[in-house]
């Protein structure tokens, strides 16, 4: 079976990793700190002293760290994944970062006879645990083929995009429009509440509408507005809003509008 190396090991990296090891894939797992490897002590999973140590035992790299940075750090760092892939490997970027960053690693990772996928992820831990992300990627059909079978371990649907970089584009898409959502269901219900509604029963009648949306569970749950969001979603949708709009340049766009508009009301913005 295909070796799989897997480094990310989050609140989604990690079950994404549970579902490939449990599926039966021989799996090499690398963390920055050891307590993130804790939870696979009762698993046949091997552990890595570094990224290059990793890549030497497997056939396909998944990277689902935090950002372009992060990405670049441990698949060309001096003792990174690209060292040590032995020529025929892939690596998968599950990571949501700039479409070219994921061209940039091809460029170098073809002179190593290695191929590089982009193939971010949606639906966060639960679904994660459940097999159930969506997972959209770029990259040649070869390689799609290659990797689909390990993808569908943790992911459904897993839809092939297009070329390298194209799960990336839809990626950033799809979170500017869950960050405009969030704007117009805080402000809907902040309207209802201007007219006398109580916002949980609007929120209850508006989900069962055709104005329901995945955001509008969201904020009805955070108690009506995106305060309680902040937090952990803020940083990260406004890292996802700023290199969408840096794909798009100077196109008037109403998705982006109303981002900033989320952005704003959690003091996050662009």
């Amino acid at each position: 079976m295909t070796h799989v190396g897997f480094i990310g090991l989050g609140a989604q990296g990690a079950p994404m990793a549970r579902r490939i090891i449990d599926a039966g894939y021989p799996t090499t797992l690398w963390a920055r700190r050891s307590t993130t490897l804790a939870p696979f002590a009762d698993t046949p999973a091997k552990r890595a002293a570094s990224p290059v140590e990793l890549a030497a035992d497997c056939d396909l790299v998944c990277v689902c760290v935090v950002d372009d940075a992060d990405v670049e750090h441990v698949v060309l760092g001096e003792h990174g994944v690209l060292a040590g892939l032995r020529k025929g490997g892939v690596i998968a970027v599950h990571s949501t970062v700039h479409p070219d960053t994921c061209r940039r690693l091809a460029e170098q990772a073809r002179t190593h006879g290695v191929e590089v996928i982009d193939a971010p992820v949606s639906g966060g831990g639960p679904a994660a645990e459940a097999g159930r992300l969506l997972v959209m990627v770029g990259g040649q059909n070869p390689t799609f083929a290659f990797c689909r079978p390990v993808f569908e371990t943790f992911g459904d649907p897993v839809v092939h995009v297009g070329p390298l970089g194209s799960g990336q584009t839809a990626k950033l898409l799809n979170n500017a429009l869950f960050t405009a959502h969030l704007a117009t269901a805080a402000d809907t219900l902040a309207l209802g509440n201007e007219l006398g509604l109580d916002a949980g029963r609007l929120a209850e009648v508006l989900g069962h509408g055709s104005g329901a949306s995945f955001a509008l569970g969201r904020v009805a749950a955070a108690g009506g507005t995106l305060t309680a969001l902040a937090g952990r979603a803020g940083p990260l949708l406004r890292k996802d809003v700023r290199l969408l709009a840096q794909l798009v340049g100077r196109v008037e766009s109403a998705t982006l509008t109303a981002a900033d508009d989320a952005l704003g009301r959690m003091e996050h913005p662009r």
